[in-house]
């Protein structure tokens, strides 16, 4: 009798969405490190790897899930480190972009490529695998993509 190997298992919606929070709180637990060997605080540097464009404050609070004056006071600590800058949006001047400084720019890079160092688990992925993944995860998270 030959030994067979049992069919994989389907996880369950429940049990996958169980695995994404350990993998989410994985990467954040990763993240507020490298944040913190920068003196940044997990939000500030949260913050900063969302500015990939001018983005108005009121963006900024509703991507990190938090009160706009709490976004004022997360800017006002970057600002005091060189970090991003505030400008008043050429289409209506009634509205607060934040923008990253160079300095900012460099410490995202520094951040992102100290994070692909530990996390290789993306870099292992083949170029089909990071599609299917990008795929799986637009259509579990519509808005993110």
């Amino acid at each position: 009798m030959t030994p067979t190997t049992p069919a994989p298992v389907t996880p369950s919606p429940v049990q996958l969405m169980d695995q994404l929070a350990q993998a989410a709180a994985g990467y954040y637990r990763a993240f507020a490190t490298v944040a913190a060997e920068r003196g940044l605080t997990l939000m500030q540097g949260k913050m900063l790897s969302l500015l990939r464009r001018p983005m108005p404050m009121r963006t900024l609070a509703d991507l990190l899930a938090c009160d706009a004056s709490n976004v004022t006071g997360i800017v006002d600590r970057l600002e005091a480190r060189g970090l991003a800058r505030r400008e008043v949006d050429p289409a209506d001047r009634r509205i607060k972009n934040v923008v990253l400084t160079e300095q900012g720019e460099e410490t995202v890079r520094a951040i992102r490529a100290e994070l692909m160092s530990s996390l290789t688990g993306l870099e292992q992925l083949d170029d089909e695998e990071r599609r299917t993944f990008q795929e799986l995860l637009v259509r579990v998270f519509p808005l993110v993509g």
